[in-house]
């Protein structure tokens, strides 16, 4: 009898213990499931690259990782300095950039420039930096995304001896300039992302009554059309006075506001995109205040932009 009795209390003892289990195993599932839900899930690949065609995009290289880029933008493929002479263009090179941009963080960038420049500041340097200070959520709690932009550039070109130049430089100072962006983004859809970009730019030295200070907006878009491929476009608005009303001798506008469009396309580890821009330049310090073509005049050009990842650092390095 005691036998059973003692049969019967290691029954009951055990099935408690394996009811307790049950129940700690339960209260665990439910801490991992709030944990989980705790946890943000932000939006990735909102843009491809770092730049739409001239635009910045929102995103910045991934810590330890260096991406080398090269912009390259042809001559004028028709018009009075394009067609079948100039190979609709691509016997001239308007300008190029090489540039190495670094991830610090996940949300910090510096990078580094060398264009071949135009009208006041060829043979330009520059230095950059970008800030990831919101990201989109999955669950739209953070419904956009918002990068800060910032980048000086010098230029080494010989001073011009004609006081009226904007090149008429008188010390290095005067050879600076520098632009602020706050990029705001949102990806609507796996195949559709938008942006906005209010931008200042500031240079040191201009001609006479030109402005040394210029707030532009741009708007950039990108539709996905396969895993592979995309069209994109962006578009500045420049709130300039004196670029909306500056005529030359024969009376015809000089500024127009940079307008591009292009074809996206992903290979591994590289971004190649073919473009179509009136705009000569290639960094924000160039073709914002310098676009001097006109689309409608035949003044644009095919230009291309190829970024290359590596990856510096960390394990297997």
């Amino acid at each position: 009898m005691k036998k059973i009795s003692t049969l019967l209390l290691l029954f009951a003892g055990l099935l408690f213990s394996l009811r307790l289990a049950a129940q700690e195993t339960d209260l665990s599932a439910i801490v991992d499931e709030n944990s989980k839900s705790d946890e943000k899930e932000y939006v990735s690949a909102t843009f491809k690259g770092f730049r739409i065609v001239n635009a910045q995009t929102n995103e910045t290289a991934k810590k330890r990782n260096l991406h080398f880029n090269i912009a390259h933008r042809f001559g004028d493929m028709a018009g009075d300095a394009g067609g079948i002479s100039t190979f609709y263009g691509f016997d001239n090179a308007a300008d190029i950039r090489f540039s190495f941009d670094y991830g610090v963080t996940d949300r910090l960038q510096l990078g580094v420039g060398r264009s071949k420049g135009i009208d006041a500041y060829t043979q330009l340097y520059d230095a950059n930096i970008k800030f990831r200070l919101l990201q989109q959520t999955v669950d739209n709690k953070m419904p956009l995304s918002i990068t800060l932009y910032g980048v000086a550039g010098i230029t080494g070109r010989a001073a011009s001896t004609d006081s009226t130049s904007d090149a008429s430089f008188q010390n290095t100072a005067q050879r600076m300039s520098y632009v602020s962006q706050a990029i705001i983004a949102r990806r609507f859809s796996p195949g559709f992302s938008l942006e906005v970009l209010p931008t200042w730019t500031h240079r040191n030295y201009v001609s006479y009554e030109d402005q040394n200070d210029m707030f532009s907006l741009g708007i950039g878009a990108r539709l996905k059309l396969s895993n592979r491929f995309a069209l994109i476009a962006d578009y500045f608005y420049n709130f300039s006075s004196y670029r909306n009303d500056a005529l030359d001798a024969n009376g015809d506008k000089i500024y127009y506001n940079p307008l591009s469009f292009g074809v996206e396309i992903e290979t591994g580890g590289h971004v190649f995109t073919i473009n179509f821009t009136n705009s000569t330049g290639t960094l924000e310090n160039l073709y914002l205040p310098f676009t001097k073509s006109n689309w409608l005049d035949g003044e644009f050009r095919i230009g291309f932009n190829i970024a290359r990842n590596f990856v510096i650092g960390g394990k297997g390095w």
